[in-house]
């Protein structure tokens, strides 16, 4: 199966230090969240201070949410999401082994993960400004609810509509995965300050937690930047 992301040049415009790890696995085993899964998370929340670079790369996150319109004191990204979860809550609620893991990973570097369902995209993801027309299928009180994004919106998108809202704030529903999930796709997002040799030892760790848990078949490293915005890039 092929995975490649594609990046478009209005978000190298608003961010030129924009860089994004994608990481393919196929042959995943997943399970309910295990000991294993939950001391992950617990060691993560324990030590926030692990990343020096955490106040200054989350910083420059709610810059880049702004850049595009969104308010990020009311829409964090993801891994500032997580790690006020963190300090107000002591834990983050545990969800499956793997969805554990990548959210460990988020917390420790300080840095946005998103774990996608891969055999639930229809072509290939797309990081691009919203038209304003596109559908978002989320869930609202714990009900479905289909969303239009905003247009100029950051989003991550297949051909069938959105599937993660301004950047990295918020994922859909029909790319989770899930305890039957199997062919999973990954992608961390850094900013400047953040360096890349962190970028890089973040995605090597969630992918040994990935191969504690079991064997996967070989996971594709691609690292896209403003020079590289298809994953040109291998290692």
């Amino acid at each position: 199966m092929e995975f490649r992301p594609h990046i478009a040049p209005e978000i190298f415009a608003l961010r030129p230090d924009f860089m994004a790890l994608s990481i393919f696995v196929e042959g995943v085993t997943n399970t309910a969240s295990t000991d294993f899964s939950g001391a992950l998370l617990a060691q993560a929340c324990g030590d926030l201070a692990s990343a020096p670079w955490h106040d200054a790369h989350l910083a420059a996150w709610r810059d880049a949410y702004r850049t595009f319109g969104a308010k990020p004191q009311r829409t964090p990204c993801s891994a500032e999401a997580l790690r006020k979860r963190c300090e107000r809550d002591g834990r983050v609620p545990e969800t499956n082994a793997v969805v554990d893991l990548y959210n460990a990973i988020s917390i420790r570097y300080a840095i946005p993960v998103g774990g996608e369902d891969a055999s639930a995209y229809v072509g290939q993801p797309q990081l691009v400004r919203a038209t304003g027309d596109e559908s978002f299928d989320t869930t609202a009180d714990g009900q479905p609810k289909m969303e239009t994004v905003d247009k100029g919106e950051v989003v991550w998108r297949d051909k069938r509509g959105v599937t993660c809202r301004r950047w990295n704030w918020r994922q859909g529903t029909r790319t989770r995965i899930t305890e039957a999930s199997t062919s999973l796709w990954f992608v961390l997002e850094r900013l400047e300050p953040m360096p890349v040799e962190a970028l890089l030892n973040a995605g090597k760790n969630l992918v040994e937690g990935l191969e504690a848990m079991g064997p996967a078949k070989g996971a594709g490293f691609v690292l896209l930047d403003a020079d590289n915005p298809d994953g040109r890039l291998h290692f």
